[in-house]
């Protein structure tokens, strides 16, 4: 299906922490119910490259329905392309961090410009605002940290290390 977009799905709120238990293979077959090709997951926290002729908002909407219908509950979804997530790692403010130790909070929208202002808890992270995205540095890690950024809720983080990989597998569709 050469030219066809490669989208990158995040779930939210996936495998973390005990809440919503979706096993991979299960996505995999809900996206592929979805009309979606070449689907392949990472992880098991809810990461899913795939391609589709479909406008970005009937594969969100298609997926998030798919999800509803199987978690009995709304499960957001993130959706970049291939394009659009190679753009985000690259534009990472932290490039000398542990990738470890830096994230990405994917968001639908732009952060609001007060988002820095708004955050509670900080210490010694370091945050940064991009296009649909807020990008974190967790100096001494996430274990410790007491950061809460009120414009984050909406959105799902991934680390710098899955979002390479992911871009990876993106490129090789």
């Amino acid at each position: 299906m050469k030219g066809v977009p490669v989208y990158i799905a995040l779930l939210r709120a996936v495998n973390v922490g005990g809440t919503g238990k979706l096993p991979m293979a299960e996505l995999k077959r809900l996206c592929t119910g979805c009309g979606f090709a070449k689907v392949r997951t990472y992880i098991a926290s809810g990461n899913v490259v795939f391609e589709s002729a479909l406008a970005r908002s009937e594969v969100k909407q298609r997926l998030e329905a798919a999800l509803a219908d199987f978690a009995g509950r709304p499960v957001g979804v993130l959706l970049r392309t291939a394009k659009e997530l190679a753009a985000v790692l690259a534009a990472n403010p932290f490039p000398d961090a542990q990738p470890s130790r830096t994230v990405t909070i994917f968001l639908d929208d732009p952060a609001p410009k007060r988002s820095i202002e708004e955050a509670k808890g900080r210490r010694t992270e370091e945050f940064v605002l991009g296009k649909r995205e807020i990008y974190v540095h967790y100096r001494d890690g996430m274990g410790q940290s007491k950061l809460v950024i009120p414009a984050a809720r909406q959105g799902t983080a991934r680390n710098m290390n899955t979002i390479a990989k992911l871009v990876a597998m993106a490129t090789e569709h």
